[in-house]
């Protein structure tokens, strides 16, 4: 095989060489998973590993260099070379038949795209269990928050559909090179029964946006130019919510009352 690339600084990437979080990654979900999708593999690291599970297995990567460090492990059919933001998921689990399988995602992918990733994710209903890395002060917004029952933005809608925790920190040194800040993953459930359906995601997320493009902002202030002062006074008495509340007081258990109220 091929001498490995080195990484490619433009597209944000940082090998993972560290054992422990490795092999935390790689056996997160491996018992409770159907089929496991990994999205960045780069040079096969957590690839060897996750391609002896026995399980269906496919693989997404955008950078032609790693094409046949990844085939040692999977077969060819398997792999996608193209950008993983641009994935047509519907079409690849009709295509794969995985209707109605339980697909465990796992990605290490570079800081600026992992937020994308993973707001793209979880509107795939199949994607039921997903071990993710992020920049740590993003990945504790996925999992701190749920502990607070508090929100502060865009990727706390994830807890409406997920379960989540943290699997492993990860220091620059576990990376070659190493990263300029330090890591987590976080390890996430789908639930069963999310207070808001899934097919209202993007009603939802354009809620949230809304809500939270002037943060510091009372709420009745922020919501007015799309409700009706009648719609507002008749969701704060419903919900028992103070019109007062800037945006960023408010509980995710508030959010979704607020939305469900006012939709």
């Amino acid at each position: 095989m091929a001498k490995l690339p080195r990484a490619n600084k433009e597209l944000g990437q940082h090998f993972l060489r560290d054992k422990k979080v490795i092999n935390a990654i790689t056996t997160d979900w491996e018992n409770e998973a159907d089929v496991i999708v990994e999205v960045g593999p780069g040079p096969a690291v957590l690839t060897e590993f996750l391609s002896k599970k026995n399980k269906p297995y496919y693989v997404i990567e955008m950078d032609h260099r790693f094409k046949e460090h990844l085939e040692v492990y999977v077969q060819e059919d398997h792999i996608f070379m193209q950008d993983a933001l641009s994935f047509n998921w519907e079409d690849f689990i009709t295509e794969h038949k995985l209707e109605n399988k339980k697909i465990w995602l796992v990605s290490n992918l570079p800081y600026n795209v992992g937020t994308v990733l993973f707001t793209n994710c979880l509107q795939v209903p199949q994607i039921t269990f997903m071990s993710l890395m992020f920049q740590k002060e993003v990945g504790d917004k996925t999992y701190l928050r749920q502990e607070k029952n508090h929100t502060n933005g865009l990727l706390t809608l994830s807890l409406n559909y997920f379960e989540s925790k943290q699997l492993c920190k990860v220091s620059p040194g576990c990376f070659s090179p190493p990263p300029k800040v330090d890591s987590v993953v976080v390890s996430y459930k789908r639930k069963n029964s999310p207070k808001i359906s899934i097919s209202d995601y993007k009603s939802l997320n354009s809620f949230t946006r809304l809500l939270f493009s002037l943060k510091r902002k009372q709420v009745q202030s922020v919501l007015k130019s799309r409700y009706s002062k009648e719609q507002l006074e008749k969701a704060f008495l419903e919900t028992n919510i103070s019109e007062k509340l800037r945006a960023e007081a408010l509980s995710l258990d508030q959010v979704y009352a607020l939305y469900n109220a006012l939709n």
